[in-house]
């Protein structure tokens, strides 16, 4: 069957927890249709935004049980399905598959740094496992594998592959794989020490993968926006320079370490951090409370900043 391509601000939402650790399931509810009103078009649960690696199995296998069910509007529902071997990362495709996911993003097992023919085979046996729309996160900076743009377009070839993931330095990579005009979109992350997201959008790219979205929703949607009409690179420029100051606190440490402080000083949903991440220090949460200040994002979405929450 044919899948649809997501297209826009693909969200890598935080996993929202309870003070004990638990799963904060009202929490994801609350996040979902929040994204939903505010021009997000899909999600990643359980990215590494999501602290994918330091859930359980079993708390893997029950978040896509419940969340799936929380669907708003049309609003794509995409899962980090990555096992730590072939076997594994199947397993948990089939059942976003069978949950009713709407598609899977897998990127290469972390740790064990296998060259670009194993990953590429890797992918292909993912891709081959069910008719499920999936994504290939290319994250050499997690994982250490970097396949090549040419490994990309091989799998690009699969019906089942839909997205792309880029999370290389390398303008020239997504040049390349632009020029190709694959069937799949293209996307990057937003983080902008990479610097991907003004060559991406502006060589013909489908949207972002980001983690900005999770508190700059409309913002990421106006940057996430492919340049097919009048007045998008504009409204992009315009959008992108102007939240800088957001997406460099977002990446001013390891994800999602600066994203669920702030979330929870805003009031958000999202929780503790799983440990061993810690939250940041007073002083750098002050610096994106600050700029979120200055923007007026706090009137704008209607939250009510409480530093003092972040720390518990």
């Amino acid at each position: 069957m044919t899948h649809k391509k997501p297209e826009g601000s693909f969200v890598a939402l935080v996993t929202p927890m309870n003070n004990d650790g638990s799963i904060d399931y009202e929490g994801f509810r609350t996040l979902l249709n929040w994204h939903h009103e505010h021009g997000t078009s899909a999600v990643l649960i359980m990215g590494s935004t999501g602290e994918v690696s330091m859930l359980s199995p079993d708390e893997r296998r029950e978040i896509v049980e419940k969340t799936v069910k929380m669907r708003p509007g049309q609003m794509q529902m995409y899962y980090g399905c990555t096992g730590n071997n072939t076997a594994t990362t199947i397993a948990y495709v089939q059942h976003a598959k069978q949950s009713g996911a709407d598609g899977a993003i897998v990127a290469a097992p972390a740790y064990i740094g296998a060259d670009n023919d194993a990953i590429t085979d890797f992918m292909f046996e993912v891709l081959d496992s069910t008719d499920l729309a999936m994504g290939f996160y290319n994250n050499p900076p997690r994982v250490k594998t970097d396949l090549h743009w040419t490994d990309l377009l091989k799998l690009a070839r699969h019906d089942n592959m839909v997205v792309l993931k880029e999370s290389t330095t390398r303008v020239g990579q997504v040049a390349q794989v632009c020029a190709a005009k694959p069937d799949m979109s293209i996307m990057c992350c937003c983080s902008p020490n990479l610097g991907l997201v003004v060559p991406t959008m502006s060589l013909g790219g489908h949207g972002t993968a980001n983690m900005t979205g999770n508190i700059i929703p409309e913002e990421m949607a106006v940057i996430s926006t492919p340049w097919v009409k009048e007045g998008a690179a504009t409204a992009f420029r315009d959008a992108y320079l102007r939240n800088l100051p957001i997406l460099h606190f977002v990446y001013s440490a390891i994800n999602p370490v600066a994203t669920k402080t702030i979330m929870r000083a805003l009031g958000l949903p999202s929780g503790p951090l799983r440990k061993p991440l810690q939250p940041l220090s007073p002083s750098a949460l002050e610096v994106g409370l600050k700029a979120y200040q200055e923007l007026e994002l706090d009137r704008k979405y209607g939250l009510n900043i409480r530093p003092a929450l972040a720390a518990e």
